[in-house]
């Protein structure tokens, strides 16, 4: 589980990536000996944009979450200028940089992604948690090959029978039913995993546009088009998912998940085997070892500091 660490046990190494209140830097837990990413978020700046309950929230939420096919937290920490969540370090890329690369995946390849993420899904459901943020930047490549969601900023706990109403999402990504502020839920994971799916197989998404507006207006219309090379299997759970109706969309009727994992485009994954990471992957990062850090760009680190924020005025106490 994770728990409360010290920042000082940390050997802070180069940046990551960067965010939009701080950066993700590999950084070694000198307990351990284990390289960590972690990411600092800068405690003024995310009062001052009030995002204190997000970050909170997302802290609270990845703690609940411990899965072979989602980035698992290690523990937090804070300082006087920062908070920290401390993760595993994930070293083969994002899912986005390989499939722009291959410009399109083979069908046992997309099938292969598509049934972590779609067990990755089914796990965060059964805690009640919809993660609303799904687009392949946001799963990353294990050396092995498998593949690991990540980012839980837009992620919410939703009781049964509830519904939420705030606009998120990347455009191409986004459900009807978010557009149309009409309340959403679960649902809304299985609609962007039809998306993924189908930009894996054709190299792009089904709603495209040069201005986002153009985009939302495509996928209320819900024309998608189907290449003769996508297979049928693949094609006919697409299709159940790209379904604005959320009365017929996989995911959402009586038999729940069932429906996905027993799909007959997924006969041919066993899912125990697969949590069990015993399926070769059908694509490997090119990687030296474990922790080369060829897949991030080179971010010049900065050492430039934010203000502290005193301890009185600090809303981050269980951190």
């Amino acid at each position: 589980m994770a728990k409360q660490l010290k920042l000082g046990d940390f050997e802070i190494n180069r940046t990551l990536g960067c965010g939009s209140f701080g950066r993700v830097k590999l950084a070694k837990y000198k307990p351990d000996g284990k390289q960590y990413a972690v990411k600092f978020m800068k405690k003024h700046d995310v009062i001052k944009l009030k995002q204190v309950d997000h970050i909170n929230n997302e802290k609270r939420l990845m703690a609940q979450i411990n899965f072979p096919f989602i980035v698992n937290m290690f523990g937090y920490c804070k300082d006087q200028r920062f908070v920290c969540i401390v993760m595993e370090i994930i070293t083969g890329g994002e899912l986005f940089k390989h499939l722009r690369r291959m410009r399109k995946f083979t069908d046992e390849q997309s099938k292969f992604y598509a049934a972590q993420t779609a067990a990755a899904f089914a796990h965060i459901h059964s805690k009640n948690i919809i993660h609303r943020d799904l687009k392949p930047e946001n799963l990353l490549i294990c050396p092995s090959g498998y593949s690991k969601l990540t980012d839980f900023g837009f992620a919410k706990i939703m009781e049964p029978g509830t519904r939420t109403y705030t606009l998120c999402g990347t455009p191409e990504y986004i459900a009807p039913e978010v557009l149309l502020n009409k309340g959403h839920s679960k649902p809304v994971d299985w609609w962007t995993l039809g998306i993924l799916i189908y930009e894996m197989v054709i190299g792009q998404p089904p709603f495209c546009d040069d201005d986002p507006m153009g985009i939302y207006q495509k996928i209320l219309a819900g024309k998608v088009y189907f290449p003769k090379y996508f297979d049928r299997d693949a094609k006919s759970l697409t299709k159940k998912f790209l379904t604005a109706d959320l009365s017929k969309r996989f995911g959402n009727l009586k038999d729940g998940v069932k429906d996905i994992l027993g799909h007959r485009w997924f006969s041919t994954i066993s899912f125990e085997d697969l949590e069990q990471l015993k399926i070769p992957a059908p694509l490997k990062p090119n990687m030296k070892d474990d922790l080369d850090l060829n897949a991030f760009d080179d971010i010049p680190d900065s050492d430039e500091l934010p203000p502290a924020v005193p301890s009185a005025s600090d809303p981050f106490v269980d951190w």
